[in-house]
């Protein structure tokens, strides 16, 4: 039987939704993907167990009935510092006055306030910054001790109750996983989600802790939002399955007109090592409370789509606003229209990573090269591990990549990649057989009709991952 269809073409770029409590039902789960998310995150920030628990239900049951998988994204929530509460609930700072920060727990007032982080007066010095409150107050450090600093107000007014403190100029002796952490990590991972998103990534070895605990039940997504991160950028994207752009401390903690070069560097530095990267944190921001976005937030998706990510994100957008299904069909709207610019393909065709010196990178590539000369409608590739695919995804072809696998868990993580479509419960024991199912698959599915071309790749003997070796022109028939 073939399976039940979207209505909306695949678009090469993948949406994120987050699930929340504007988007909990089945119906307005079922109506987000058929707009056009491929990928639902779950926020382990807010919400129960439980509710986490019934929204992967939802998910799976939505997966089964459009017979296509779905990605289901764990967000970790990470150390989130905060200042303690003021006997008014605010106060209003002066530039140039002194302010404390201390381990009492007393209620603060317009001179002092409790920081419950002795971690922070360990790592920090004079002369070092604190952000609060997403950066509206700058205070810099000048006397500390084990269990006190004295700032001077550099600018900002109000601050209240159990604000966040950045501390942007070092990297603090703070795992990237908490307690609640670890206890969220093993319910998702009891679930079956498919990636884990990594939050206070400061170093590599934030992401090989984690990664030891997962234990390859998941991809482990890095969250790029300490300067530390970037300054570790390319041995992070070694270490992590994935990497996500989250603009949002990154752009506390770094000066803000840095931060469009360095998510194009990072997209960048992704790409070059065939690692799925996301762009997130207040994509269409507006509509959470609005119907439609403003032009700079349309200008902000299509600029992540031209830098060529496999996937943009929507966060509250999707989760609590007030326009849920019309910011997904807004963001598959940009998404639609980039691709279908001549600019985009110019400008994704000026840049393709680097070849290691091997067969499968050599296959991979020509594969997007015979496609566009001989005017395939797919690239197929054979994969169990993924690895095949993601090479393709890296070349960032101007056609969908079928990927046909025998592991569904493989076939959901690589839902995540550019312009992949993955078919599990594929299981081949020879080429032509897979050539003949490939066929047979791309017309079930819609991607092909009959007279078109399909570039096949493949690595035999099957089963070894990475072995990429044949490479065939087919032409699909009835």
């Amino acid at each position: 039987m073939s399976p039940v269809k979207r209505t909306r073409r695949p678009s090469q770029t993948k949406i994120i939704a987050t699930l929340g409590p504007a988007s909990s039902s089945y119906e307005q789960i079922k109506a987000l993907f058929d707009a056009g998310a491929d990928v639902f995150r779950l926020n382990f920030s807010h919400g129960t167990h439980e509710d986490h628990r019934a929204r992967y239900a939802l998910i799976r049951a939505l997966e089964k009935e459009f017979s296509h998988p779905i990605a289901i994204l764990a967000d970790l929530q990470g150390p989130k510092l905060r200042v303690g509460t003021f006997k008014n609930t605010k106060i209003i700072l002066k530039a140039g006055q002194t302010f404390r920060l201390d381990m009492s727990p007393q209620a603060g007032d317009e001179t002092r306030v409790h920081l419950p982080h002795p971690e922070i007066f360990a790592a920090i010095n004079e002369g070092a910054e604190l952000l609060l409150d997403d950066g509206k107050v700058r205070l810099r450090v000048t006397c500390k001790g084990a269990d006190f600093a004295d700032t001077l107000v550099m600018a900002g007014t109000a601050l209240s109750d159990r604000k966040g403190v950045n501390v942007p100029t070092v990297i603090l002796p703070l795992s990237a996983l908490t307690e609640k952490d670890h206890k969220d990590l093993t319910v998702a991972l009891e679930m079956g989600v498919d990636w884990i998103a990594l939050s206070f990534v400061q170093r590599p070895e934030d992401v090989e802790e984690a990664k030891a605990i997962i234990k390859g039940r998941a991809g482990l997504i890095a969250k790029i939002e300490k300067p530390s991160a970037v300054k570790h950028l390319k041995k992070i994207v070694e270490v992590s399955d994935a990497i996500m752009v989250a603009r949002g401390d990154l752009g506390v903690e770094m000066p803000l007109e840095d931060v469009p070069s360095i998510q194009k560097r990072i997209i960048s530095k992704a790409r070059s090592a065939g690692k799925p990267v996301i762009v997130a944190t207040q994509m269409l921001e507006s509509m959470i409370s609005a119907p439609t976005p403003t032009r700079a937030e349309t200008s902000d998706v299509a600029t992540a789509v031209y830098d060529g990510a496999d996937a943009v994100m929507l966060s509250a957008e999707t989760a609590s606003g007030a326009y849920p299904l019309e910011a997904v069909t807004m963001m598959d709207r940009i998404i639609s229209r980039v691709e279908d610019d001549a600019f985009y393909r110019a400008q994704i065709a000026t840049y393709h990573p680097s070849l290691q010196h091997n067969a499968s990178d050599a296959i991979t590539a020509a594969a997007r090269q015979v496609a566009e000369t001989v005017e395939a409608v797919a690239i197929v590739t054979y994969t169990t591990s993924g690895s095949t695919t993601l090479r393709a995804a890296r070349e960032r072809p101007q056609v969908p990549i079928i990927c046909l696998t025998s592991k569904v868990e493989t076939a959901r993580r690589l839902v995540l990649s550019y312009g992949v479509y993955p078919i599990p419960g594929f299981d081949a024991k020879t080429f032509n057989e897979m050539v003949l199912h490939a066929c047979q698959l791309s017309l079930e599915h819609g991607l092909a009709k009959p007279g078109d071309k399909l570039v096949i790749t493949a690595g035999v003997p099957f089963g070894t991952p990475g072995s990429t070796n044949i490479l065939r022109i087919v032409d699909v028939t009835e």
